[in-house]
């Protein structure tokens, strides 16, 4: 008996470990910063892909931990965040802190191994999410804003892990995570409108599930696609993109594009739902899309 309890005990601190870490968030950051080493690295170093993938990890955990800290109040009011483990008694705020600052030291420690300007990029997308995005949630639609720049670093990081550099190439990746950014969220924002107000969350563009915030989706979609195949024109460094890739990319753009039109049409949370999955689609495909024509090229 007192096994089995143990058992269940093991298993509930996982899953509440894998919950105020946000893993399966944690590990599409790290796909984005894999993707990014990938392009920019001349030669691959299974070492510092390593680090990368673990000091990534540790990066956005130790955002999510702090962020759930600083709105354990407000999430015991949402449907979707009421079960998290601090509003729901099962996790202290205590050793949430313990482990946001655990995470935030060993993520900057492994990025630096990498290379200092990793590090120090690290930093800043734990800082402004931190303290500058979430705070701003309760505040102003601005926050989507705020909260694009250290959601797009990740792609870019990769970049920077592999040439210590900031350029035109790492600055393109970054361009096209941020726009991607917007009529992903806003369409999260559409279709959990209702749960997010009860926390009083600002996240759509308007305030509103209504035309105005439908017309921007459309047009962060178009300039998402625009920035995207940027790079098939030469204009980016050792960045580049075969015409083919190009087009894949495009085509893949257009179908997200159709989805943010049938939110302008039916102006549903069906509708936002369907975009919100069809936006992930289309970062993960461009992302593969992107290195697999580097190496085919």
């Amino acid at each position: 008996m007192s096994t089995k309890v143990s058992s269940v005990s093991t298993a509930s601190i996982i899953s509440d470990f894998k919950e105020i870490t946000k893993i399966r968030l944690s590990v599409s950051v790290v796909f984005s910063s894999i993707a990014g080493y990938l392009l920019g690295a001349p030669t691959v170093d299974v070492y510092t892909l390593i680090l990368l993938a673990f000091g990534g990890y540790f990066m956005v955990g130790a955002s999510n931990a702090y962020n759930q800290i600083i709105e354990k109040d407000l999430d015991a009011l949402m449907e979707r965040t009421k079960n998290r483990p601090i509003p729901a008694g099962r996790m202290s705020v205590r050793t949430a802190f313990i482990i946001a600052v655990a995470f935030t030291l060993l993520g900057i420690a492994t990025l630096y191994v990498i290379n200092p300007r990793t590090a120090m990029y690290g930093a800043i997308s734990i800082f402004l999410y931190t303290s500058v995005y979430t705070p701003l949630k309760t505040k102003t639609p601005l926050a989507v804003f705020v909260g694009a720049i250290p959601g797009a670093i990740p792609f870019m990081l990769g970049w920077v892990a592999a040439r210590n550099d900031f350029g035109i190439e790492p600055g393109t990746l970054f361009a096209v995570q941020f726009f991607w950014q917007f009529p992903h969220f806003w369409a999260i924002g559409w279709f959990l409108f209702d749960d997010y107000k009860k926390g009083g969350f600002f996240m759509l563009p308007t305030g509103k599930r209504d035309k105005g915030t439908a017309v921007q989706i459309i047009m962060y979609t178009v300039w998402t696609i625009l920035v995207s195949i940027i790079p098939v024109f030469g204009f980016t460094g050792d960045l580049k993109l075969s015409i083919v890739a190009a087009i894949i990319v495009f085509l893949l753009g257009l179908v997200m594009l159709r989805y943010a039109l049938v939110l302008f049409k039916e102006r549903t949370a069906k509708a936002a739902k369907q975009l919100m999955l069809a936006s992930v689609s289309y970062i993960t495909l461009l992302q593969i899309v992107y290195v697999i024509d580097k190496f085919i090229r």
